[in-house]
């Protein structure tokens, strides 16, 4: 089973692609790629910063 990446490696990668994407020198196909990783990880880091903060929400009600 794969290590499921933390919000900090999302975020790098996607600050990787934004600057790959940014340049405009990745194929039409290579953009797209890029895109929908960068969306995928994107969705993932909303979902780890709404986990983030139910359980800041479930700690400040104990």
């Amino acid at each position: 089973m794969a290590k499921e990446i933390t919000y900090e490696e999302a975020v790098k990668r996607l600050e990787e692609i934004v600057t790959l994407l940014e340049k405009n020198e990745a194929t039409l196909d290579e953009s797209m790629k890029l895109f929908e990783e960068g969306t995928k990880l994107a969705d993932l880091c909303n979902k780890k910063l709404n986990e983030a903060k139910q359980k800041i929400t479930i700690m400040n009600k104990e």
